[in-house]
């Protein structure tokens, strides 16, 4: 359905032929006659507008002679840390836009909304709002990878720890594999911007906006690489502490086993098979033997709690 609004955010209706100006026109999944109203009406490259049309199309700039053209792929549920992403192409020009989706976007209504109260100057204004709520998607996936992360670090040494730690590596393995697919999404949209402020035919105020949009993406890629390097010392942190508890348990069998060692030792001297040993004899000698193991075992214990070995 081809959807067109003015500068103000006030729908029209969509006219045949070439449009007037200061009017951005949305279409999602464009049928074969829309599209040809839509080549009617504006001048479109046919390279620009097979990759517009292509499924999985990565984040792309592209200037040709009819004008701009920015593929950009933003997440569909950065709440539930999903890596799914939907693609928005813009076609710039100097008072139109004209925008293709692969689906509805959420925050369409969003940027409506805005064009009321807060009409906008240029195309490039409209292009630069419908970034900067696609920038949006990536920030809110990376501030709840960040506190899923930070609970996972919580969990890790809290007072449920043994249950936490057994659910670790499988969670932390999912995380990286989804903040894998959105650091791709998010490096191969940044490189896309850097180009598209560098090279747009737009006036100077949409460059800055563009540029602005360029520099969010920028910082929540390294914040991607930073909860990545986060991940990794996370399972670095339980590999640490898996064997630091395989350490105590390897610590205590020593002890035992080397309280147990002269006892058996004892044992083995006093159950050999000779005649003449005075203690097999002696009236006191099993009580004897008890009083040696237990002192042994004790002055041992004793000497190892001491030295903090046990």
């Amino acid at each position: 359905m081809i959807e067109a609004a003015d500068f103000t955010g006030k729908l029209l209706d969509p006219l045949p032929g070439r449009p007037p100006a200061d009017i951005w026109v949305h279409v999602a999944q464009p049928s074969e006659q829309e599209l040809e109203q839509l080549q009617a009406s504006f001048p479109m490259n046919k390279l620009a507008l097979e990759d517009a049309l292509e499924e999985g199309h990565p984040s792309h700039y592209s200037s040709y002679p009819e004008g701009d053209v920015l593929t950009f792929r933003f997440l569909c549920s950065p709440e539930e840390l999903g890596e799914e992403s939907q693609r928005l192409t813009l076609f710039l020009y100097s008072d139109r836009l004209l925008s293709l989706s692969s689906d509805e976007p959420a925050y369409l209504a969003e940027v409506r909304a805005t064009l009321e109260h807060d009409p906008a100057s240029s195309a490039g204004d409209i292009a630069f709002r419908l970034l900067d709520q696609g920038a949006r998607s990536y920030a809110e996936f990376v501030h709840n990878l960040e506190d899923r992360i930070d609970e996972l670090e919580l969990g890790m040494f809290g007072e449920q720890q043994d249950q936490h730690q057994k659910r670790l590596v499988p969670t932390v393995f999912g995380l990286k594999q989804r903040l894998t697919q959105a650091r791709r999404l998010c490096l191969e949209a940044q490189d896309a911007l850097v180009l598209l402020a560098r090279h747009a035919s737009a006036s100077e105020e949409d460059l800055l906006r563009f540029r602005d949009v360029r520099d969010s993406m920028n910082r929540l890629c390294k914040r991607l690489d930073t909860s990545r390097d986060n991940l990794t010392n996370l399972l670095s942190i339980y590999s640490s502490v898996q064997s630091q508890r395989m350490n105590e348990v390897m610590r205590t069998l020593a002890a035992v086993s080397t309280v147990f060692l002269p006892l058996t030792f004892l044992a083995g001297v006093w159950g050999m098979n000779f005649e003449h040993m005075p203690e097999l004899h002696w009236p006191f000698g099993y009580a004897l033997a008890w009083l040696s193991f237990v002192l042994v075992a004790a002055a041992l214990t004793w000497v190892f709690r001491r030295r903090g070995w046990w």
